[in-house]
């Protein structure tokens, strides 16, 4: 899924994951937005992405309203502001699979354009998307729950998606892999 610039594209969401808390989320989300512009590939003459437009749009907005609505307002926020940027992320990435796959925009990147011609390309990044958006899809969920039960939240809010993720991470690796051998078991032997 193109390595150091998929990662790069997380970095903001990442970095909100790990800092959001009762009373930190709105520093969480000002820190993800100021990364999430210092990393805008624009000075790289690099493609600018659906995940580098959302991360500044999203936590531009979150920081936002954070400070507009306040703590007193602003408390459902508080709670839901995981769930909801997981949610954002599900909605965006299995979005994408009506035009360009989420992970295609990465993969392009390490793979020669005749690879990316073949229709085998572009089915490996449909399930690959598939898969990342039903991972956020799931750790949305697992946020809302945490909200509605009093034992349990770490389950919920974090070990849980931390193994979807990795989960997706490992299959990313894995996936693209057993198709190439597949692929090369069923082609015809050259003479």
């Amino acid at each position: 899924m193109g390595g150091s610039s998929a990662f790069r594209g997380f970095v903001p969401w990442i970095i909100f994951w790990v800092v959001s808390g009762p009373s930190t989320w709105v520093y969480a989300a000002g820190g993800a937005f100021l990364a999430a512009l210092i990393l805008l590939p624009l000075r790289h003459h690099k493609p600018v992405r659906i995940l580098d437009i959302v991360s500044v749009v999203f936590f531009g907005a979150l920081t936002l309203a954070g400070l507009v609505l306040g703590p007193s307002r602003g408390q459902w926020l508080e709670h839901y502001a995981q769930a909801i940027s997981s949610g954002i992320l599900a909605i965006v990435v299995l979005g994408s699979l009506a035009f360009t796959p989420f992970t295609e925009q990465y993969a392009r990147e390490q793979t020669a354009p005749e690879v990316q011609q073949r229709p085998v390309f572009k089915q490996v990044n449909r399930t690959l998307t598939l898969v990342w958006g039903l991972a956020f899809a799931a750790c949305a969920v697992l946020g809302v729950l945490a909200q509605q039960v009093s034992h349990g939240k770490d389950w919920l809010n974090w070990i849980l998606p931390i193994v979807l993720i990795a989960g997706a991470f490992k299959f990313t690796m894995w996936y693209p892999r057993q198709v190439r051998a597949r692929a090369a078991v069923a082609a015809p032997a050259r003479p």
